[in-house]
């Protein structure tokens, strides 16, 4: 049976995902509970992974080994890095990257890449474009770079100037660092909780639940178009 991954780094930004599903069972492994079942009629696996791109890495790695999914979507909340990105927007990262990994570590050694950026998978996101014509909530299309930071006002300049990203994690780029090695599919679709414009972590804090809500929703109606 073909399935689906969703990684969130949080149980907050994996609690709506479970609200919805039609949940078959769950086991652990590495200190994670993964969570199997129908997702609008998709066979899903849900995993908190903890914050962190290896964290979110292990969770991935998992994903695929045990369940054999052919495609990953890192889903949850990001930071707005852009001033064109508002509160609760919702980024897909048509291209990742590690914003704290020196640019030459990636292409010149193993895996190889031909760029900084790991893709989305091309089908993926032409259903991504089509569902945004779809829905009410904005979905934006760019970059998301990943790092093991919350990103305070003296770094936001910096990778921005370097990256001109959408929004920042701390999960995405391993997670599609992990399905590249693998040669599966990948997308990171990410709800803003803090902006260019509002920023800081109690600005976080408050907007984590309803902007997980929102993604989970987007990131719900994607699975039901793969399935």
């Amino acid at each position: 049976m073909e399935q689906i991954g969703i990684v969130c780094a949080s149980d907050l930004e994996l609690a709506p995902f479970l609200k919805n599903m039609e949940i078959t069972r769950n086991w652990k492994k590495a200190m994670l509970t993964f969570y199997e079942g129908r997702l609008e009629g998709t066979s899903v696996v849900a995993v908190s992974s903890g914050v962190c791109k290896v964290n979110a890495a292990i969770a991935a790695q998992i994903l695929i080994d045990e369940q054999h999914v052919y495609g990953i979507i890192s889903a949850g909340t990001a930071g707005g890095m852009s001033s064109q990105v508002r509160l609760f927007d919702t980024v897909v990262g048509e291209y990742t990257a590690y914003h704290d990994v020196d640019s030459d570590i990636l292409t010149k050694d193993h895996p190889h890449l031909p760029s900084l950026y790991f893709s989305a998978d091309d089908w993926f996101l032409r259903i991504m474009k089509v569902l945004s014509q779809t829905l009410s909530f904005p979905i934006l299309f760019g970059r998301i770079v990943t790092g093991e930071q919350f990103i305070k006002y003296d770094r936001r300049e910096e990778i921005y100037n370097r990256f001109s990203p959408l929004a920042v994690d701390m999960e995405s780029a391993g997670i599609a660092h992990v399905c590249y090695v693998n040669q599966i599919s990948f997308i990171s679709v990410k709800t803003i909780t803090d902006s260019f414009e509002h920023r800081g972590l109690d600005v976080f804090d408050q907007n984590c639940e309803q902007a997980s809500v929102i993604c989970a929703g987007i990131v719900s109606q994607l699975v039901a178009r793969l399935g």
